[in-house]
């Protein structure tokens, strides 16, 4: 029987948290991962009504995407929101882990749903390809010294980590040569005399937001009173990741045939779908971006797109991008736009698990109510 923390790393390997913007709170948020669970259920959020469903399913563990604390709370009484889902999810025994933008970017990811049920075939790219932003560095060390412990203190803080792949490092022999001055405090040698000492140059890489840290672990275990360090910037890499798809469609239709496709393969809600541009103007390449993407717009534009495909637009910027670009533009439910990677989320767990699942289809779009004026 898997336990919490073997569903996590399931679910992380198919949506690694490195993906995550830095802002985002992604992965377990509540319960024990030596727990054993015999049913997931699956939903998009994490609200209290969905909490209840799971409870009522016998779950012992939701994977939802929007995280439940992704903003940060004081309290976490049953006073409050927040307070009172925590509460009931903690006594009921069920875990609480989300996926969210490193579902976003991985492939295939939220993105690659929604551009699958909107009709795009074959190959598509990242709207907003995500780039490695990597430091090369490279630390003399005595070759007479604990290189391995070095090592350790350096990945600890960040270092050696390329892709999938982690304790990354590279080291040569070679010989190393320095006079230490009135002030110093050597190691190795004597004031005045000029030393020459047998040491390894270990090289590695390091993310560029771990900088700072990795440079405080090379002073920290390094035995020298000045370690001997470089540190390069790496050209950005295209990850082959990132936000929002872009891809053609296997035939040309029409704006207005392509907006009731949309509507059609989404999940329905109280609104439907609204859509901005000439009904009649051929679609053939096609943007995704689900959630909050308008700030994607001039991307998907500039990237050849006939439309975008997106949620939570606002009219300024709807009106100010169709007076600059003919390309069409679709708004439609947060919720539906995200809702369909449940089902994904739940292959990836069957496919690798021995475990029930259930799906949570509970609409929790805010809007829950579409009415236009009586004639």
């Amino acid at each position: 029987m898997p336990t919490v923390g073997d569903i996590v790393r399931v679910m992380e390997a198919h949506y690694p948290p490195r993906l995550a913007e830095s802002w985002d709170k992604v992965g377990l948020s509540v319960g024990d991962p030596e727990e054993q669970v015999t049913k997931v259920a699956f939903a998009l959020d994490p609200t209290l009504d969905v909490v209840r469903a799971a409870l009522d399913a016998d779950a012992q563990m939701l994977i939802t995407h929007h995280p439940l604390l992704l903003k940060g709370v004081n309290f976490v009484s049953t006073a409050t929101p927040k307070g009172r889902t925590i509460h009931e999810a903690i006594c009921g025994g069920l875990a609480i882990f989300s996926a969210h933008t490193n579902a976003d970017s991985a492939r295939p990811g939220v993105n690659d749903e929604l551009a699958r049920l909107v009709g795009i075939t074959g190959d598509t790219r990242a709207l907003d390809e995500q780039t490695s932003s990597l430091d090369k560095w490279g630390v003399q060390f005595p070759d007479n010294g604990d290189i391995a412990a070095f090592k350790r203190a350096l990945f600890s803080a960040g270092a050696g980590n390329v892709g999938d792949y982690s304790d990354c490092a590279f080291h040569t022999e070679g010989t190393g040569q320095f006079l230490p001055g009135e002030n110093s405090s050597p190691a190795i040698g004597s004031h005045g005399e000029l030393e020459t000492v047998a040491e390894v140059r270990i090289e590695f890489v390091g993310k560029r937001k771990d900088r700072e840290q990795i440079r405080a672990a090379i002073y920290r275990a390094h035995p020298y009173e000045q370690p001997a360090y470089d540190c390069v910037e790496t050209a950005p890499e295209p990850t082959g990741t990132g936000i929002g798809r872009i891809g053609r469609l296997e035939t040309t239709v029409t704006f207005a045939e392509f907006a009731q496709r949309v509507a059609d393969a989404l999940p329905e809600t109280a609104w439907g779908i609204r859509a901005a541009g000439d009904p009649d103007k051929p679609i053939t390449t096609v943007a995704v971006a689900s959630g909050s993407g308008g700030s994607f717009l001039p991307t998907a534009a500039a990237a050849g797109a006939d439309v975008l495909v997106t949620s939570d637009l606002k009219h300024h910027i709807v009106d100010d991008h169709l007076a600059a670009s003919d390309m069409c533009v679709i708004d439609t439910a947060h919720w539906a736009s995200e809702f369909p990677w449940v089902y994904q989320a739940e292959r990836a767990i069957t496919s690798e698990l021995d475990v029930d699942t259930t799906i949570i289809t509970l609409v929790t779009d805010p809007w829950n109510l579409g009415i236009r004026k009586e004639k």
